[in-house]
């Protein structure tokens, strides 16, 4: 990398956490230059606009996610093992590196549904990646006569990102970790009887 790549780069590593605590509409420009030292100039020098930083930091925050979750699929041999990484995850995301602020997909849609049109493409994008990720391991446990003929693979996989992503806001909402807990075991349950 560039000295202009690496000066990029750091700008996104050091406001990712900011816009996903604070949002879009949230992050000033006082607080990009307060989380990377940099003088304004030196942030427009090198993103054309705060929309650019923001989109940028959202990639950055989701392949944060991905990374962890495609990790540990990695060392897990059937699909059934791979679908519950997400449970696990989810009920334990303080021991993975995580993002500041939580889920990147649901605090963007949350916020950019109706304000922000290329940032809800982004959660858009995301929502649609993960829900294929899921209907393929059920269709491939499916073939290999892990799971039941008769699953339906995409309610399944939308069923399963509404609870987790449902108990995310929960969770967050209330500061009940049980609850996420709670919600967590049905997810394992779901994925269970497949």
């Amino acid at each position: 990398m560039n000295k202009a790549e690496k000066t990029k780069q750091f700008i996104v590593e050091m406001t990712a956490p900011v816009f996903n605590e604070k949002g879009y509409t949230g992050t000033s420009l006082n607080d990009m230059t307060n989380a990377t030292g940099l003088t304004k100039g030196s942030i427009y020098g090198n993103f054309a606009s705060k929309d650019e930083v923001a989109l940028a930091c959202f990639d950055y925050n989701l392949k944060k996610v991905n990374t962890i979750i495609r990790q540990e699929m990695d060392k897990k041999t059937t699909c059934r093992d791979k679908l519950m990484v997400y449970v696990h995850i989810y009920e334990n995301f303080l021991k993975h590196p995580f993002p500041t602020g939580g889920c990147p997909i649901l605090n963007t849609a949350v916020e950019a549904d109706d304000t922000h049109p290329l940032l809800k493409q982004k959660a858009v994008d995301a929502f649609l990646s993960w829900k294929d990720v899921i209907i393929h391991l059920i269709e491939k446990g499916k073939e290999e006569g892990e799971f039941s003929e008769d699953v339906n693979a995409e309610q399944t996989a939308l069923t399963m990102i509404a609870t987790i992503e449902g108990c995310i806001m929960i969770a967050k909402l209330t500061g009940k970790m049980n609850y996420r807990n709670a919600i967590m075991q049905s997810v394992a349950k779901m994925v269970d009887e497949l």
